[in-house]
């Protein structure tokens, strides 16, 4: 299993660092921000349907209540009613627990391609057809070294989670919302950033810079869904009156 890690996933994350290294300028973090945008790009289908589903299950909260509500009594034809809204609104609610599986095995390669580092060990495992270079240069921009903590990336991370955790938040509900999944939402906005702080603290800024690029994306990513889901909404109840 581990051997098939590696060779799937691992070295081809590894070797493509290194080759948007030696196109970057030999600027890790350049390469890091390139590595980042190909990975999303391959996976944007799998994040843009979880990012739409979990926008549109906070949509149809109201309507979930109150077939909760209206059959609390009868689990059966509640979960019937549910499914059929969620078939209705063309939403699978387990999408997000199939994405975070099929994700998790490249973040933590990705991960052990930060934390590993650029031993000369390390180097000899490019491929033959990537230029392997003599020497890494850790700095970001000149300014930041990517192999030692920063506090800089973590606080800069951290707010890229928070506004990341805004956007998820459903439209139009009211602060003393009692639905349990808005509360959660609200939660994770300030959870989100401070759990950020205590797993970026003592890891390499290569980690955090990782991290806010990918969440710089996710805010891309939701501000399209959230325009076309609630942008469409709008047009519609324009139309309607």
């Amino acid at each position: 299993m581990t051997s098939l890690f590696n060779t799937f996933l691992y070295q081809p994350l590894f070797n493509g660092l290194i080759a948007l290294y030696n196109l970057a300028f030999s600027d890790l973090g350049l390469a890091i921000i390139l590595l980042t945008f190909v990975v999303r790009l391959i996976l944007y289908p799998l994040f843009y349907k979880s990012f739409k589903t979990q926008t549109l299950m906070q949509k149809i909260q109201p309507e979930v209540q109150r077939i909760q509500h209206d059959h609390k009594h009868d689990k059966e034809k509640q979960a019937q009613a549910l499914m059929e809204l969620y078939k209705t609104h063309k939403v699978n609610p387990f999408s997000g627990f199939i994405l975070i599986f099929i994700q998790l095995p490249i973040l933590i390669a990705l991960y052990r391609v930060f934390l590993n580092g650029f031993s000369p060990e390390a180097l000899n495992s490019v491929y033959s057809f990537i230029t392997a270079p003599t020497e890494i240069n850790h700095f970001f921009l000149g300014l930041i070294d990517l192999k030692n903590p920063s506090i800089l990336m973590v606080g800069l991370s951290a707010i890229a989670q928070y506004f990341q955790g805004r956007l998820a938040l459903p439209k139009n509900q009211s602060k003393t919302d009692q639905n349990p999944a808005v509360r959660i939402s609200r939660q994770m906005v300030f959870l989100g950033p401070a759990l950020t702080v205590l797993v970026l603290y003592s890891l390499p800024s290569a980690v955090g810079l990782y991290w806010l690029a990918t969440s710089v994306f996710s805010i891309g990513q939701q501000l399209i869904i959230n325009k076309k889901i609630y942008g469409d909404s709008s047009a519609n109840n324009s139309t309607t009156s």
